[in-house]
């Protein structure tokens, strides 16, 4: 046995970690043939990811054609904020190998999965406010990757029992990822156990492998199904650049730095993979880089209270864990975590970001930077925004602004409040010094009860509004505590006592 495409003598010569490939290879092949559970390869595109994926494609094609019986499911994730030129590079490559499996007999197929709709990258950051990742707060993580490879895994785990997931993971990564490796492997096998997914068991075939010996076997080995690692090679060269890996867990590390990364990623502090792409040749991708530069500037600890609003989106004042610290200048000072983005940087930042769309296709690249239901997903978080509801709904105007036409917008989707509307409230608010936005919330409430026989907990849901943290930022760092009933406490006594009947059973 030895690999397909290469002679006997390449398959000997070949030995990362001391081993002889062709050991390897039979390993594989003897894994495979050991039962029917279907295995799910996680392709990232990358250098540890393409080298699993051709051995196994390999010790399969070295099989009997009548052995070459259990599937094998190949699953990319697409963030739909991957680096553009990836994303080119991996829809070749998966389309080149889904033909190439077909014709040879080789039971495989490739599945692309993406966040839920709801869970985008844009959707977070601009609809929600959600401020851009940082490594204190991974958020996207979850939402974008390992959610959706999961929900991929779960699947095939239903409908054929359990699942045997095939990783590109090496020990040499990091000392955690080796931790992770060795904890979960099942005594006297090559699998361990999948750390959150019942029934699902992890295989790594490159464990030992440092990366010389991942360059030196693509370089060297023919691509199975045809073509050769030339691209990827031209990827990664002048940069220290590593891949992003399909995550399966939270113990894989940040992979800001990689090629094979979101390029809006801002959990480093400089992206030097897209530099250097940008210095080699890509500088239509430099507006892109410019763009994530001002996302990470609105990370820094100096700048949040600039970009951020006071109350979090639950509506209270949040106070990080120990509460006081040294403001520098000796003064004893309650440490705020500040919440979503504002609004106004939000609506910016959509326009810019649907501008640099436009100007790239313009120039003939086929990119769509945010998409069409990522932008209706936006507008309703904006319409129904719990701090800063958008009255006037200014996305559709922003759309028309930049491409000069309108999307297929949902009418009912509007909020209840029109910019007319929200300069009475504004006007009152003066006038009887209480937050518009309280104001709106309270009807909303009823609105959103109208028509109701049973009116149960609703004493309850005003009481949660009328507890926000209405008062400004300073007011309550001035009082040096935290202010929990947000300075409405006679108005909401006064309602208590008032709408007391309807707890004692008076459903009207």
């Amino acid at each position: 046995m030895f690999l397909y495409g290469s002679t006997r003598e390449q398959a000997d010569a070949l030995a990362p970690a001391g081993r002889p490939l062709k050991d390897l290879i039979g390993e594989i092949s003897d894994l495979y043939l050991e039962d029917d559970r279907p295995w799910v390869i996680g392709f990232s595109g990358g250098k540890d990811s393409t080298a699993v994926l051709q051995l196994v494609y390999a010790a399969v094609l070295s099989l009997p054609t009548e052995q070459r019986d259990k599937r094998i499911f190949v699953v990319s994730s697409d963030t739909l904020v991957e680096t553009p030129v990836v994303v080119d590079l991996l829809g070749r490559t998966l389309a080149t190998l889904d033909e190439a499996a077909a014709t040879a007999g080789v039971p495989l197929e490739a599945h692309q999965v993406t966040p839920a709709e709801s869970q985008t990258f844009w959707v977070n950051l601009l609809g929600r406010g959600y401020p851009a990742p940082t490594k204190a707060f991974r958020w996207c993580t979850e939402r974008m990757k390992i959610n959706p490879v999961n929900a991929f895994i779960l699947d095939k785990v239903a409908e054929y029992g359990e699942a045997v997931v095939v990783l590109g993971a090496r020990s040499a990564e990091s000392a955690t990822r080796a931790q992770v490796i060795a904890k979960h492997r099942v005594d006297g096998s090559r699998l361990g156990r999948h750390t959150s997914l019942p029934n699902a068991y992890v295989y790594t075939p490159i464990d030992d492998w440092t990366a010389d010996e991942v360059w030196e076997y693509l370089m060297s080995a023919p691509r199975p199904w045809g073509g050769d690692n030339r691209a990827l090679l031209e990827l990664y060269r002048g940069s220290n650049a590593g891949e992003c890996p399909i995550v399966i867990d939270t113990s894989t590390p940040s992979c800001g730095n990689s090629r094979f990364g979101c390029w809006t990623c801002t959990v480093v502090t400089k992206d030097k993979a897209m530099e250097s792409l940008v210095e080699q040749g890509e500088v239509w991708m430099k507006p892109l880089l410019e763009f994530r530069n001002l996302l990470a500037e609105t990370t820094r600890p100096d700048r949040k209270r600039e970009f951020r609003n006071h109350r979090r989106r639950t509506g209270k004042v949040s106070f990080a864990r120990g509460g006081i610290q040294d403001d520098g200048d000796g003064n004893r000072v309650w440490k705020h975590v500040p919440g979503p983005y504002w609004m106004r940087y939000r609506r910016k930042w959509l326009e810019r970001l649907l501008v640099l769309q436009r100007d790239l296709q313009a120039a003939g690249h086929d990119i769509e930077l945010v998409t069409e239901q990522e932008l209706h997903h936006i507008r309703r978080e904006w319409l129904n925004d719990p701090n800063e509801p958008d009255w006037t709904d200014h996305l559709p105007a922003i759309y028309r602004h930049v491409f000069g036409e309108d999307l297929d917008w949902t009418h009912h989707d509007a909020g209840t409040f029109t910019t007319a509307d929200e300069q009475i409230l504004a006007d009152l608010g003066v006038q009887h010094a209480v937050p518009p936005t309280l104001v709106r919330k309270l009807l909303d409430l009823e609105l959103s009860m109208d028509g109701l026989a049973r009116r149960r907990g609703m004493p309850d849901r005003i009481r949660a509004i009328l507890t926000e943290e209405w008062q400004p930022l300073h007011v309550v760092l001035e009082q040096g505590e935290r202010v929990r009933d947000g300075g409405f406490q006679d108005e909401i006594d006064r309602l208590q006592e008032a709408l007391a009947a309807l707890d004692d059973g008076d459903d009207t």
